[in-house]
């Protein structure tokens, strides 16, 4: 059993995915060529977004958001304390500092109170200047972004939505990458919307910042490729990832996340009441790039774990180590270990196998295993 099955997806679109890549081979166009502008626009018309930027990877493509709003030393930017390093790896390297922020215990995403409590708190130090919140849309679901906004636009701060895993989500009809005023995917082979390789986007509606992303994605350049015009980084997205990105597209929309929503929704009836299964708030739609589950001790997560190798289960701990907690800052500012549910969360979680192409009586095993090691 995959943990996700990405054979049996190559399997199911090989042909198309094949012709895609010898088109490109046979073009020999493999740095910028057609089908890189061709797959922008299809995703930024289907996130709802004017602008849509591919890059390197969703760790570049972060970056490069925080490049474009000059943001470096001496600004704060807020992180969920409970996410994948890059979250936060991303506001020390442009040379700011990253305050981690408690999450939500049923949803794992930034909790709004607990976000409001780090600001003032930053402001009434007076050390740093709060610039910009980085909301995770994590495992899938979107972020609480109505209460991101009222928060943001309070403080005067810029949202940059971490879609990595969020990428199909939405939030009463509007789709995840379109709630910040920069939002970045990653299209890792993993993620929801995956490529064979690495690869990213960013997605914007503000014309000025897409020209500086433009830009900064290709050197620094100016009005062509050897005037440079600022310092930026090489972070673009080969055509044959491209290429392979459109054809997963089409297949994502059309039936693979109806699929991943509906194995959610056969784990959650078999394991309801059992073991606490994930929470989708009224209103959210989840592209569910994990399905975790919550045990009750760190003791309980690691039998439960070992006992699911032993059936042949494979399951994953996203993520085992806070962002507080990491050796890089242990001794940093901001940095007070006061983030218990995110503490909590890397004790206690398990993601079980996930994927459009899960089939039904391998759900009802790995459901039963479950159930029979926890009693």
């Amino acid at each position: 059993m995959e943990f996700r099955d990405l054979k049996h997806q190559y399997k199911v679109l090989k042909g198309d995915i094949d012709n895609a890549m010898f088109e490109v081979a046979a073009s020999s166009a493999y740095i910028m060529g057609t089908p890189v502008k061709a797959l922008e626009a299809e995703l930024s018309e289907y996130v709802g977004a004017k602008h849509c930027l591919t890059c390197g990877n969703g760790t570049d493509a972060l970056t490069l958001a925080l490049m474009a709003w000059g943001i470096g030393p001496g600004d704060a930017v807020f992180v969920p304390d409970f996410t994948f390093f890059s979250s936060s790896e991303v506001v020390s390297f442009v040379g700011a500092t990253p305050v981690f922020v408690d999450v939500c215990e049923e949803t794992f995403n930034i909790d709004s109170s607990d976000l409001e409590k780090k600001i003032e708190e930053v402001k009434r130090d007076g050390k740093f200047v709060p610039k910009v919140i980085i909301a995770v849309d994590l495992f899938g679901l979107p972020a609480n972004y109505p209460e991101l906004r009222n928060i943001a636009d309070k403080f005067g701060l810029l949202i940059l939505e971490d879609g990595a895993q969020g990428f199909g989500g939405s939030i009463n009809g509007k789709r995840s990458c379109s709630f910040g005023d920069i939002s970045t995917t990653s299209f890792f082979p993993a993620k929801p919307l995956g490529c064979y390789g690495d690869g990213g986007a960013l997605f914007t509606d503000n014309d000025e910042w897409a020209g500086l992303l433009e830009s900064l994605r290709v050197h620094g350049k100016g009005t062509f490729k050897y005037d440079n015009v600022r310092i930026g980084m090489n972070s673009r997205l080969d055509t044959i990832q491209a290429a392979i990105l459109s054809v997963k597209l089409d297949a994502f929309k059309k039936y693979e996340l109806d699929a991943v929503n509906e194995v959610a929704y056969k784990y959650g009836e078999r394991l309801s009441g059992v073991i606490k299964t994930p929470v989708v708030p009224e209103g959210f739609y989840s592209s569910w790039a994990q399905y975790t589950i919550r045990l009750n001790s760190k003791e309980q997560r690691d039998k439960l774990q070992t006992s699911l190798k032993e059936a042949g289960i494979p399951s994953m701990v996203y993520y085992p180590v806070p962002m507080h907690s990491q050796a890089v800052y242990r001794e940093s500012d901001y940095n007070k270990g006061d983030c218990p549910v995110s503490s909590k969360l890397c004790d206690t979680v398990l993601s079980l196998p996930m994927h459009p192409y899960l089939k039904t009586d391998e759900i009802d095993m790995i459901s039963m295993t479950i159930k029979n090691i926890l009693r």
